[in-house]
């Protein structure tokens, strides 16, 4: 299936009341988004909403409050990825903080327990000496793990965000801004968000009933380094409340003040504190973590952003970094194959993809669905053989408007056990089936999709904010729509398209994948641009059309406008 070329399509600009003294640029894309109030922008942490809205926040924190006052052993069970190990860190450092003496946590193996809390992943907490557990990013789907961990004599407190299924497990209480009957205005809270919350309250508790004293109560804004990071690595969307969250943690961070893990993470990257960016947080710092659930033990992940030693931190960062190198490494090879096998396939017709490679890492078919999404614009779904024989772990990844997890349960009520398990996201999902039922699976699957998809939805279309005039594309617009964010998912970065002549075009990077060009604009003034992975696509003269997204080039202390090409193509003389 080739990749057709996307249509540039530039987003209306609705009427707005956002302040006069907002850079007219930034205004333009704050109202193309539907930010049309000034109260919309204010990201204080005053705003926030307020933890009394979350449906069992009284019960959470009242399970917690006994726990701490009493002495008893808090076990954290966690995830392996970066939502899931951040939220680990908040709930046992922001515990230790409120006065928890003994916190401790377990996280899952992918490899050899699979995701959330198990039966197996119970016991380990026993082994711990776990009085009660708290879930960070998962439980609301682990029912038999739940019970497991009650008939071992621990009492289980849920914190999720991930959509609960026809049954809610049998919990001592449970915190989930998606949970039926949950008034929240923010369902996009991410697993480490939610903690947080729940920290938020058991503090107002604590305080209101004097547990502190002549001490002065915890500052939890201090952890909200993690927090940002962990929202913006979950990619989930975010809404007015996250950017508050995101917006305070990245404050921190360029202020120099995040935790030692987070600068050794940063140092190891080639980043600097203070420029730092959401898309960093994403895309920098969050793979890194990822990798290390991916492939090896996402404890060390977690060990290294609750480290309050820097040089230990930086030992655990730089092995955070051997281990993504060798992750981007084995997806490179594994995205080689899944797009042979999708032209192999001769699947033009299919709506919804299925692929399996024998040799392929479960660890890494998440990052294999996501690159097949973005190459056909299908949902896909990637397979890998699990450590169960006969079994496939497989990912999915969706396009805008086609609920995923909706599609999976769909297939489960109509054709029952032909899914082993499956959870996830509107966006992402993850599932098994036995290998011998892919064929099956991958029919069902298609047959959903071509239900619920339309023609437009299939279409490859790249949303653009317009052109820029000359007095547009300037260095002061770059830094306004930089200070403007966070930009992530739900609030995508300022993409703007024009037409540029190719001055200057050359293959760059250790592969020759990339080009940087020099454009010349309408008033002959030129200007440097990078396309990423673009070598495929040279264009050495003549007039290209682009897509783009405006970058600051800093380098020993000086800035510079650059672009950041996302599209480009030839424009026929």
């Amino acid at each position: 299936m080739a990749a057709d070329s996307p249509q540039l399509r530039r987003r209306g600009v609705p009427p707005h009341g956002l302040p006069a003294t907002l850079h007219p640029v930034v205004a333009r894309v704050l109202a193309a988004r539907g930010l049309i109030d000034p109260e919309q922008i204010a990201l204080e942490l005053r705003e926030l909403l307020p933890p009394e809205g979350l449906l069992g926040i009284r019960q959470a924190t009242d399970l917690l409050l006994d726990a701490v006052r009493s002495d008893r052993r808090i076990v954290i069970a966690g995830d392996y990825d970066a939502d899931g190990a951040t939220a680990v860190a908040l709930a046992v450092l922001g515990l230790r903080r409120l006065g928890a003496r003994h916190v401790d946590y377990v996280v899952p193996n992918r490899l050899t327990m699979g995701y959330g809390l198990s039966p197996e992943l119970a016991r380990e907490a026993a082994q711990a000496g776990a009085q009660l557990l708290v879930t960070v990013d998962n439980g609301i789907a682990s029912l038999a793990g739940v019970d497991a961990a009650r008939e071992l004599g621990m009492q289980v407190l849920i914190t999720d965000h991930h959509l609960p299924g026809t049954q809610l497990p049998r919990s001592d209480a449970l915190l989930n801004p998606n949970q039926p009957g949950c008034t929240f205005a923010s369902k996009h809270l991410a697993g480490v968000g939610v903690m947080f919350y729940l920290l938020m309250s058991l503090r107002a508790r604590m305080r209101e009933q004097g547990d502190f004293g002549s001490r002065s109560e915890p500052n939890l804004a201090e952890l909200l380094d993690l927090v940002a990071l962990g929202t913006v690595a979950d990619l989930v969307r975010l809404d007015r409340n996250n950017r508050i969250l995101v917006s305070a943690g990245l404050a921190r961070i360029r202020a120099g003040r995040a935790r030692p893990g987070i600068r050794a993470l940063l140092e190891v990257a080639g980043r600097s504190e203070r420029e730092l960016t959401a898309t960093d947080l994403g895309f920098v710092l969050g793979p890194r973590i990822n990798a290390a659930g991916r492939l090896d033990d996402i404890r060390i992940g977690i060990r290294c952003l609750l480290s309050d030693d820097a040089d230990e931190a930086l030992t655990l960062a730089r092995e955070l970094d051997r281990i993504n190198r060798l992750r981007r490494e084995m997806q490179a090879q594994m995205n080689e194959s899944a797009l042979d096998q999708l032209v192999e396939a001769t699947q033009d017709d299919a709506h919804g993809l299925s692929l399996f490679d024998p040799d392929w890492h479960e660890g890494i078919v998440g990052l294999v669905a996501s690159r097949l999404r973005e190459h056909a614009n299908r949902p896909a779904c990637a397979f890998a053989r699990a450590q169960e024989e006969g079994v496939l772990k497989g990912s999915a990844r969706s396009v805008p408007g086609l609920h995923l997890r909706d599609v999976l349960a769909h297939i489960d009520s109509h054709q029952p056990q032909l899914i082993l398990r499956f959870g996830g996201h509107a966006m992402a999902a993850g599932l098994s089936l036995r290998e011998d039922d892919l064929p099956r699976f991958r029919e069902a699957f298609d047959e959903a999709c071509r239900e619920r998809l339309t023609p437009a939805q299939l279409e490859r279309v790249v949303e653009t904010d317009g052109p820029l005039d000359g007095a547009e594309l300037a260095l002061s617009t770059a830094q306004a729509l930089e200070q403007a964010g966070p930009w992530g998912q739900g609030l995508p970065e300022p993409l703007f398209e024009d037409e540029f002549e190719v001055a200057y075009a050359k293959p760059v990077g250790r592969d020759q994948s990339h080009v940087r060009y020099r454009l010349r604009g309408p008033r002959g003034t030129e200007i440097i641009a990078v396309d990423f992975g673009g070598a495929t696509r040279l264009c050495t003269s003549g007039r290209v059309r682009v897509a783009y997204a405006l970058s600051i080039n800093r380098w020993q202390g000086n800035e510079s406008l650059e672009l950041r090409l996302t599209h480009l193509e030839a424009i026929s003389p």
